[in-house]
């Protein structure tokens, strides 16, 4: 059943389950996320080796763990042309626009006579990138990580990716990694896979960095190895809102509903609208929608709707956008009359789609913004993936003798009233040691 809500009779217990979608799910598997990492940390390989099997290919071998240069050769040979000329025309856009992202390698600005503050921004020296598979394959996402890591110039870019039941990554997922200039690429997925990455086997590196959507199992191990590795944005199950108003055709609102619900059965999907009529015409065409994709895409989108997702009805557009905000949405749709009206109001989303015309799937595949983005509330506080995620900053400075002149009172002043005698020291005695006493 596809759950119908309004907003003001909302049970706290309801508002409470709605906004934390998949958190529940989390925390229960944290117990197994920790089984799995001591295992891995401890045994390596065979930890992983073991795992995989049990969870994804019965007859996993560890001579499997990396993707071959023949699979590689494989993969571009058993797609068709116009799926390779989509994944190429997807990486050119997605491209240019983290092109764009890039700052200055090194900046400089006087902020007085003789003193320079600036800064030099250079790539984290390794990123492991987590491409989920699940019981779909995902091109699209190897995209989303593996293109900004390459235009922030990471030198060593690694990819996970769950096998199919024969051991194999998905083709189309190595061809993109192709294409993106990544060919090291370890067929291993889960929990046992991002324990891996943190801390490194007998074949798989240990990296700096690890950044990838997954699934809730992903999502608990990720947290346990927080300060082990940096493991970048919370990136779940798929989440999204379409902001709906009385201007809005139902049929469109029905059907970007399903975008994100048939994800998985983790994932959630909600139509936030104050139109009655909207709604119920939307529930309505729902089950006609549902019932013409494949028994299994129902089933996840069936237990999104009764679960995590629906369809809420607000008092006013207004309440919507309140109601938006406060969730955070991995993605959010925007089917108002006037999209750019409405823009100026939304504070939290990982990512803001205007007008009809700009549906989720196509900024999930082509449009140029990046698709990996924060979920379950971490809108609030962390940015889709960019070349960002794979810069570091470091602070420089200069000063010449007369910007230290202008600052060496200031900083021994400072130095006594915090009681760091050391630091006012250095300062008193160079002075003499320079020529200024």
């Amino acid at each position: 059943m596809i759950q119908f809500w309004e907003y003001s009779r909302l049970a706290p217990d309801q508002l409470t389950k709605i906004m934390r979608r998949a958190e529940t799910d989390i925390r229960d598997l944290l117990p197994l996320a920790q089984e799995v990492i001591n295992r891995v940390q401890v045994e390596g390989d065979a930890a992983v080796v073991d795992y995989t099997r049990r969870f994804d290919a019965a007859g996993f071998t560890a001579d499997q763990l990396r993707a071959s240069p023949q699979d590689f050769t494989q993969a571009r040979s058993a797609l068709s042309h116009d799926v390779i000329d989509a994944i190429q025309q997807a990486h050119d856009n997605i491209r240019r626009f983290h092109e764009e992202q890039m700052p200055e390698p090194l900046w400089f600005v006087e902020v007085q006579p003789g003193i320079m503050a600036g800064e030099k921004v250079s790539p984290v020296a390794s990123a492991g990138l987590y491409v989920p598979r699940g019981k779909g394959a995902f091109p699209s996402v190897m995209l989303m990580l593996a293109v900004p890591a390459k235009v922030a110039g990471v030198p060593r870019v690694v990819v996970v990716t769950p096998p199919n039941p024969e051991g194999k990554a998905d083709a189309a997922s190595l061809v993109a990694a192709e294409i993106c200039g990544v060919d090291e690429v370890y067929v291993v997925g889960g929990m046992q896979a991002v324990a891996a990455l943190a801390y490194g086997t007998q074949t798989l590196p240990r990296v700096q960095k690890i950044i990838g959507p997954g699934s809730s199992y992903v999502s608990a191990a990720k947290r346990l190895l927080y300060g082990v590795a940096d493991v970048g944005l919370p990136a779940g199950p798929s989440e999204s809102i379409i902001l709906a108003d009385e201007h809005t055709d139902p049929r469109l609102a029905a059907l970007d509903l399903l975008v994100e619900a048939e994800h998985g059965p983790d994932s959630a999907a909600i139509l936030v609208t104050h139109s009655r009529e909207v709604a119920e015409r939307a529930l309505e065409l729902l089950p006609g929608y549902i019932a013409e994709l494949p028994e299994w895409r129902q089933g996840f989108i069936k237990n999104v709707l009764s679960n995590y997702g629906g369809v809420l009805l607000t008092s006013s557009l207004d309440e919507s956008i309140q109601f938006v905000n406060d969730y955070a949405p991995e993605h959010l749709e925007v089917l108002t009359a006037e999209p750019f009206v409405t823009l100026n109001k939304i504070k939290n989303a990982g990512e803001i789609l205007l007008g009809p015309l700009t549906p989720i799937p196509t900024a999930n595949y082509c449009l140029g913004l990046n698709a990996i983005l924060p979920t379950g509330g971490f809108a609030k506080s962390f940015s889709s993936v960019s070349v960002l995620d794979f810069l570091k900053r470091s602070g420089v400075g200069y000063l010449s003798r007369e910007g230290y002149m202008r600052l060496q009172g200031v900083t021994t002043t400072l130095a006594d009233y915090e009681d760091f005698p050391a630091h006012a020291m250095a300062i008193r005695k160079r002075n003499s040691i320079i020529g200024l006493a």
